[in-house]
């Protein structure tokens, strides 16, 4: 069994949730909503597949206190407790987020996500890989604007989801191939 966990702010635990209507071959409006076909990637048994927890953690008290991070970098600004940091620093946090939750649960795979100003973060953590991108939207959290924020967010998942699903069906040569994508294979 692989098990998962995620600890993902602009993403909504929507990752997690989709992973687990994968993992549980669920169908209609319970079912899968960004993946409609996983076997498209591979025929990694997804059986095998467990999500331990999905969470949503978009303040950095949430990464301090659920997430136990000891001193994760200061934020650019706060709204409300919610953390925005521009790209770079949404890349590092995404990073720092992803370890965490794979520590606290003691997961196989783990899946960090943030997002403030720019393309935000996304980082997937296993014992082999450390994989770090962002998406394809760019939006700024700080001016409130709906839409931009939402293409932000469905584009996360929809990365994010084929990031795994490849990762799980050994197609590391068709990640490397992708733009805008950071590996570090651990040694």
């Amino acid at each position: 069994m692989i098990k998962i966990a995620t600890a993902e702010c602009f993403t909504h635990g929507k990752i997690g949730r989709e992973l687990h209507a994968i993992a549980q071959n669920y169908k209609g409006e319970f079912g899968r909503e960004y993946i409609k076909n996983p076997s498209e990637y591979g025929d990694f048994d997804y059986n095998e597949l467990s999500v331990t927890c999905s969470l949503f953690i978009p303040t950095i008290e949430a990464v301090v206190k659920i997430l136990d991070v000891k001193n994760p970098p200061k934020p650019d600004k706060l709204i409300k407790g919610i953390k925005v940091y521009d790209e770079q620093g949404d890349k590092t946090v995404s990073k720092i987020m992803a370890q965490a939750v794979k520590d606290l649960t003691d997961s196989d795979i783990a899946i960090g996500t943030t997002a403030g100003v720019g393309r935000g973060g996304i980082s997937i953590i296993t014992d082999e890989y450390e994989l770090t991108t962002t998406t394809n939207v760019y939006a700024d959290l700080c001016e409130n604007n709906s839409k931009a924020l939402f293409k932000r967010s469905e584009d996360g998942i929809k990365k994010a989801l084929e990031l795994i699903l490849l990762l799980l069906n050994n197609k590391i040569d068709e990640i490397e191939s992708l733009e805008n994508i950071e590996i570090i294979k651990k040694e």
